[in-house]
């Protein structure tokens, strides 16, 4: 069956430790791509403004599911595809600050994400460089004038399974909290994931699911590794993952997903 669509995970997937992939390898891949028709979809955590700076001009052509699938971007449009109620954030957001979680967070809208300026300034840092549109506010008493899809927790390593395993008994049908590696937390909407998002993508183009090629390599990527049999999980994935894709694929610092298209375009 020939591949129509291919969607990419970016850190720990595309991208090697260093934030960075092979540009010219990939340009060849692209224009193969573009010529075939073939989708290209880049499927993260990450915000989308983020996203579509590691591909300059390709707005017209390249699919964005950010945010695990909350956020859509396609043919230069950003659609939201479900939301948090304000209620419900600001409970949440108050659990989270008078909880012992020793943790700090950001709250990603879908103009921009948004953390409190009294963050300790590595934590800024680390914001910095996933989230393209970020605001400081010194509180979150009154919530920003935004549409809220995701927020992100950045925890101690060794308490990550803990607080995640918490805030899905406590906040059970109202949030789904996954770890997307290294003590980053996703706090995402219930039924929305990677691949519930790039599965209604699918219905829409006419693709049939396996006639998708996937790779990813944390546990927010499993729905979107579980939609077809041409799924890949990287060489550093979690176990979980390499239960659910059917292959491997060498490692990110590799190009190890460059090195698998060009297999499929031979």
């Amino acid at each position: 069956m020939m591949i129509k669509a291919i969607a990419v995970d970016m850190d720990g997937t595309f991208l090697d430790t260093t934030s960075r992939y092979d540009v010219q390898r990939f340009e060849r891949i692209y224009h193969q791509l573009c010529k075939k028709q073939i989708k290209f979809i880049v499927a993260s955590g990450n915000q989308y403004y983020q996203l579509k700076s590691f591909f300059p001009g390709k707005d017209a052509e390249i699919v964005y599911v950010a945010e695990n699938g909350a956020i859509i971007g396609e043919n230069q449009n950003l659609q939201s595809v479900s939301q948090f109620s304000s209620t419900f954030v600001q409970t949440l957001l108050s659990v989270l600050l008078t909880n012992d979680y020793t943790l700090e967070f950001i709250v990603c809208g879908v103009k921009s994400a948004y953390l409190l300026s009294s963050a300790s300034q590595q934590f800024k840092e680390f914001a910095k460089k996933y989230y393209y549109q970020l605001t400081e506010v010194s509180s979150f008493n009154t919530l920003p004038d935004d549409v809220f899809v995701k927020i992100a927790l950045d925890v101690e390593v060794e308490k990550t399974n803990s607080v995640v395993k918490q805030l899905n008994v406590q906040f059970d049908g109202q949030l789904v909290a996954v770890a997307s590696g290294h003590g980053s937390i996703d706090i995402i909407i219930p039924d929305i994931t990677k691949g519930s998002t790039i599965a209604k993508l699918l219905k829409k183009w006419q693709i049939m699911p396996d006639e998708l090629l996937a790779f990813g390599d944390a546990n927010n990527d499993l729905e979107m590794l579980g939609l077809t049999k041409h799924s890949y999980a990287m060489e550093q994935s979690s176990p979980q993952v390499k239960r659910t894709a059917t292959y491997q694929a060498p490692s990110n610092n590799n190009s190890g997903v460059l090195a698998v298209i060009e297999t499929y375009l031979d």
